[in-house]
């Protein structure tokens, strides 16, 4: 089944939703990033959740498997990543993000603060966007440090491979990598604030 069968006549506004969330991330580094020093945000991706994947989501939900559902039930039919360098930036862009007139923010979770049982760390925020036609959509922004979304890209192969060997041995492994990499964020970022430091004193 194609998105243009699932998601019908909802499909134009929820990719508008999806390139309107990214240029607004997109204009971060002409508003804010040029008094910072380098670039705060490295990179975003985005992407409208595929029908089979909607479909099996909301069945795990005992949802009707609907278009109706995936737009009005759940919140992550279009999800944007914005991909920052340090911790801090995490912060910041997530405090810009809700200034911003284009959208309300409804909901945030903080998985920095307070990680899952599995050591995944984000943060996730869910918006609603008034579309063109009049209608209003929700969508699902996570953003993550470079390292946490490299060890999540890894985390989400394993939970959707059907069979995995010694996979209590890998997610064991996965987490003590999650509570590693968040150890190396903060030692990175605590360099970073050094080096700022010490530019700081020599002006």
């Amino acid at each position: 089944m194609t998105e243009e069968e699932f998601y019908g006549p909802a499909l134009t506004g929820m990719k508008w939703a999806e390139q309107t969330i990214l240029n607004i991330a997109g204009a971060y580094e002409w508003e804010r990033g040029q008094a910072e020093n380098g670039r705060t945000i490295l990179y975003q991706t985005s992407r409208i959740k595929t029908p089979e994947s909607m479909r099996n989501k909301l069945k795990s939900r005992k949802l009707e498997t609907d278009a109706h559902s995936a737009l009005t039930q759940v919140h992550d039919a279009v999800g944007v990543r914005i991909v920052c360098a340090f911790s801090d930036d995490v912060y910041k862009v997530a405090d810009w993000l809700k200034t911003r007139p284009e959208f309300r923010v409804v909901m945030t979770k903080d998985y920095f603060a307070h990680p899952k049982p599995n050591g995944y760390r984000s943060y996730h925020m869910i918006v609603l966007l008034p579309t063109p036609q009049g209608e209003e959509l929700s969508a699902e922004i996570q953003i993550r440090t470079i390292a946490t979304d490299f060890w999540a890209t890894l985390e989400h192969q394993l939970k959707y491979k059907r069979q995995v060997a010694h996979e209590e041995l890998i997610r064991s492994e996965l987490k003590r990598c999650a509570d590693e990499i968040a150890s190396v964020d903060l030692s990175m970022q605590t360099i970073r604030d050094m080096i700022q430091g010490e530019d700081k004193n020599q002006e």
